[in-house]
């Protein structure tokens, strides 16, 4: 028996706004229609909802998913296989992450000294899950251009990249035109450019993703609730003076 879209909604956790968008994709179209223009979802769907929703949590765009899906070659079974090692990949990261974060603790503490490789153990810059967004919107020539750059990305730029976002959660209470924001975020457009080239209206652009694309805004918010949306509109109050 078929689902409506509310009860896929309930089901799977994924909005309904965001099934409606991943049908007018084509990412994800419903077993029927019907005549009143309700959607109804197949066992089928449900499968397909499950690897668009596992291809997610890996990073992987929209485009890519569904140009994976598409794919006359795509065997289900071997993206389930492929997944699965992916995960325990990215799985094995986040305990490194974990134990350098109880080891940071324990550094302030006074218990234990840190080496600098040490320090940023479970960091990795070598696969940017937002970097085919980025290649939609700015162009190869200024994604290349980053990627060389990141590779030289030591721990110096880490920590002065952290440092910005900590500055920024403190003052993301202020309004976004404030003088106190205008300046942290001229120093986030600053560090910017110095790992790419970004115009004002690419920094623009970049701050919206930072709210439309939930992995931005994940990661940015663990230095602060709201700071991803802050961000954005001291962005664009950034770009509009200085345009």
């Amino acid at each position: 028996m078929g689902m409506k879209v509310k009860e896929l909604a309930a089901l799977s956790g994924v909005s309904v706004r965001t099934l409606h968008h991943y049908d007018e994709l084509g990412l994800l179209k419903p077993a029927e229609t019907t005549e009143a223009g309700y959607r109804v979802y197949s066992d089928e769907n449900l499968a397909e909802l499950q690897q668009i929703l596992f291809y997610r949590a890996l990073g992987f765009s929209l485009k890519q998913i569904k140009e994976i899906l598409s794919n006359p070659s795509f065997n289900r079974l071997e993206a389930l296989v492929s997944q699965r090692q992916m995960l325990h990949q990215k799985r094995e990261q986040l305990d490194d992450m974990i134990r350098t974060i109880e080891q940071t603790i324990k550094e302030g503490k006074g218990e234990v000294t840190m080496t600098r490789e040490e320090r940023f153990k479970g960091f990795d810059f070598s696969e940017n899950p937002y970097e085919q967004e980025a290649r939609d919107r700015w162009g190869d020539e200024a994604v290349d251009e980053t990627n060389k750059k990141l590779q030289q990305f030591g721990g110096k730029q880490q920590e002065k990249m952290n440092a910005i976002y900590r500055r920024l959660a403190e003052v993301r209470h202020f309004q976004p035109d404030s003088e106190e924001a205008q300046k942290a975020i001229g120093e986030w457009y600053q560090f910017l450019n110095t790992i790419g080239t970004y115009s004002i209206e690419a920094f623009a652009g970049l701050g919206e993703m930072y709210v439309a694309d939930e992995r931005f805004t994940t990661n940015i918010d663990k230095f602060g609730i709201g700071l991803a949306s802050f961000m954005r509109d001291a962005m664009k109050e950034y770009a509009q003076h200085n345009n």
